[in-house]
């Protein structure tokens, strides 16, 4: 049954995306279910998400078979696996995407980890993924590296839509929001369509109170027990006034007379990582039109089952939320030191899914490799 809570969250302006994908998924008709009872309008990926699912073998046997035997690269091998998965998702949501305009009913999917600190072959790897997949519905997600700015301005114009990922800090944020426009003046002069080109700034949530809780219950004070579980949301609600900020400037407003899109904020990490917490504390928390929040199959549940929709809960808390930010920094605690190292550590954590998703598949394409003579 579909249920009121996802509808409010609908209703309320905010796009319900699946943070999961795998074959199974697809085949079972499991994501055509989200999609037609759950109020689900997207899906994003990442190598971890990737390495999950065909790690776990679930219907890639077949697929992995016939590139052994056509002796391909590993390389080659995983692009293959994983562009079907996005090609076949982008098929199921593409009658979400022809609804909304090409604002919804899309799927992600990320550039090579490996590539986060290179700006050229992180474009080049975003041409190649948006020419592999081959569907309007795609976003291509790039890193919110210090080179994967440059590459976002140059892949938004060329008239390739991106989902930026991994941005932790409110300054970064500001950097990404200016890539994207930066784009889309490029895409202008070139001539291109404005309003084909979409993009969000998935803007990651609960790693920040992870790190910070950590660094609090380390201290160990009231003050420090009192700040817990609150940085997330307000770094959070601070980006949001910052995309208001960004998204109504006259250097917008030159773009939105070209037809161009607003670039989303994105709430990603919306699973709690503390049991203390509401396990749809980062969904209840975070309702505010025009934003996307992408969910763990677990987080959408647990809304669907008992989340509470009271409607906006951004707009109004800025000062409130400059103040807690504010309460972690006087007891010590570098908000530029934390975000930094989560962006670090996201990579990293990227690029080990990755290298693991490799020699997963290696380890298959040999054993399932035909046998000579």
């Amino acid at each position: 049954m579909t249920n009121d809570a996802l509808k409010r969250l609908t209703d309320e302006g905010v796009a319900i995306w699946l943070d999961d994908l795998s074959r199974k998924r697809i085949t079972s008709g499991n994501l055509a279910e989200l999609l037609d009872q759950q109020h689900v309008v997207g899906v994003t990926t990442n190598p971890s998400i990737f390495q999950k699912a065909i790690s776990g073998g679930d219907g890639y046997e077949q697929q992995l078979r016939e590139l052994a035997t056509r002796k391909v690269t590993v390389e080659e091998a995983l692009r293959m696996i994983t562009t079907a998965d996005v090609r076949d998702a982008a098929d199921i949501l593409r009658p979400v995407f022809d609804a909304t305009e090409g604002q919804d009913g899309r799927v992600s999917i990320e550039v090579d980890p490996r590539l986060a600190h290179h700006t050229a072959a992180t474009v080049a790897e975003a041409k190649q993924l948006a020419w592999l997949v081959d569907r309007p519905n795609t976003l291509i997600k790039i890193p919110a590296t210090r080179a994967g700015l440059p590459a976002i301005t140059e892949t938004i114009g060329l008239g390739i839509s991106v989902n930026v990922t991994l941005i932790f800090s409110l300054e970064r944020y500001r950097e990404v929001m200016d890539a994207y426009l930066a784009g889309l003046e490029k895409a202008k002069d070139r001539g291109l369509d404005l309003s084909k080109i979409h993009s969000v700034a998935s803007f990651f949530v609960s790693r920040v109170d992870a790190e910070i809780d950590q660094r609090l219950d380390a201290l160990g004070t009231d003050e420090a027990k009192a700040a817990r579980g609150k940085a997330a949301l307000a770094n959070a609600r601070l980006a949001y006034e910052a995309y208001e900020e960004v998204f109504s400037s006259d250097r917008w407003s030159a773009l939105d007379r070209a037809r161009a899109n607003k670039q989303r904020p994105l709430w990603a990490s919306t699973g709690v990582k503390d049991p203390a917490y509401k396990d749809t504390l980062y969904v209840d928390e975070l309702v505010a039109p025009g934003t996307v929040n992408t969910m763990p199959e677990a987080t959408l549940e647990a809304t669907a089952d008992h989340g509470s929709i009271t409607g906006d809960t951004i707009r109004g808390t800025y000062d409130t939320a400059r103040a807690e930010l504010a309460a972690v920094a006087a007891l010590g605690i570098s908000y530029d030191e934390v975000v930094q190292l989560l962006e670090d550590e996201g990579v990293e954590k990227f690029e080990a899914a990755w290298n693991d998703l490799l020699k997963s598949t290696e380890a298959a394409l040999a054993r399932l490799a035909p046998s000579e003579g």
